[in-house]
């Protein structure tokens, strides 16, 4: 198997990432990652092994402090004897591909904890503040026995919001002092969040800021009593202040989400979305190999000439597509 052509198997692998060996998750994860044909043999593995990590993302415009921040996360959520998993989405190298800012370096203190695992994901061009491999690299993550996964995406303006598809609980973060860092928010982050936190909270404003976001959550479309209400709170991440309260709130939120069966609902969403990107992945994929293909040139003919539409010719090109028998999803044929 190319992917594994110097170590172990798939099975065995999966086998050491359950039973919590960094050097396994890490080797399933860049399989993830590279698109590895041994991809599908490794999701069915996981798959019962699924669902039970409470998946938590963090976004915000570059410079509030998402890595001091989950980092600090991390401290707490192992205070309390949980594992912790981190993916920290960085943009990506114009050289190599691979993660340009390397967040881990800020979560120093915590790589020898053998209850965290840390992992840098390049974006690698896929739009949305999130890694095109981050939702399979999360099922690794929970898998292989993570409490909590906490998704740090790259520093996302308005439209960057995939994070709030891909998390059971949204975390937006602000600073004061960053000019107009709650009107950015406002068109698109806002939005998502379920729970937003001030950090820096020991600058000038932040008592301003906190109220400019909560009158503009308060004009938001009315919530019935029983509707998740986000909360808002102060941090100085740096120092670890506030921290616990960001930690209670995420708990109040998931229980929340339990009583309401609004957790099941999202997870079945985001399942959804996975299935979806795979399978226009691999219509994509093969819309590709169609490039010379006779079929595809004597469409375009019958087109050019009058003789049918492009609807029509679309039809029955895509007909032909999901009749075939071969090719499969992105990374798994």
């Amino acid at each position: 198997m190319s992917g594994l052509a110097r170590g172990a198997g798939v099975a065995e692998l999966v086998t050491r990432a359950r039973d919590g060996q960094p050097r396994a998750v890490a080797r399933l994860i860049t399989l993830v990652e590279n698109e590895a044909p041994e991809l599908r043999e490794v999701m069915a593995r996981l798959a019962p092994h699924t669902g039970h990590a409470y998946v938590v993302g963090l976004t915000g415009s570059p410079g509030v402090g998402k890595s001091t921040t989950t980092s600090a996360l991390i401290t707490a959520y192992r205070r309390a004897g949980l594992r912790v998993g981190v993916l920290a989405v960085d943009p990506s190298s114009p050289f190599s591909g691979g993660a340009l800012l390397g967040d881990r370096v800020r979560m120093g203190e915590h790589v020898t904890d053998p209850g965290v695992y840390i992992r840098s994901m390049a974006t690698r061009g896929h739009l949305g503040g999130l890694a095109w491999a981050a939702p399979q690299a999360v099922r690794v993550l929970d898998a292989a026995g993570c409490d909590v996964v906490l998704v740090e995406t790259v520093g996302v303006g308005q439209s960057e919001v995939d994070i709030a598809s891909q998390a059971d609980t949204t975390v937006v973060l602000l600073a004061p002092g960053m000019g107009d860092g709650v009107q950015a928010a406002k068109a698109g982050i806002l939005e998502v969040g379920d729970v937003f936190v001030v950090n820096k909270a020991d600058r000038d404003g932040a008592d301003a800021t906190v109220r400019e976001l909560q009158h503009m959550l308060g004009l938001g479309a009315p919530r019935a009593p029983e509707d998740w209400r986000p909360s808002v709170v102060k941090t100085v991440a740096a120092r670890g202040e506030g921290v616990d309260d960001v930690t209670a709130a995420l708990g109040r939120h998931r229980d929340w989400l339990t009583a309401h069966g609004a957790l099941a609902a999202r997870r079945a969403r985001r399942a959804a979305r996975e299935i979806e990107t795979l399978a226009l992945t691999a219509l994509r994929r093969r819309m590709a190999d169609l490039r010379g293909d006779h079929r595809l040139a004597a469409l375009a003919e019958r087109v050019a000439a009058g003789a049918t539409d492009p609807y029509a010719a679309a039809d029955e090109l895509l007909a032909g597509l999901t009749g075939r028998a071969e090719g499969g999803a992105r990374g798994v044929d």
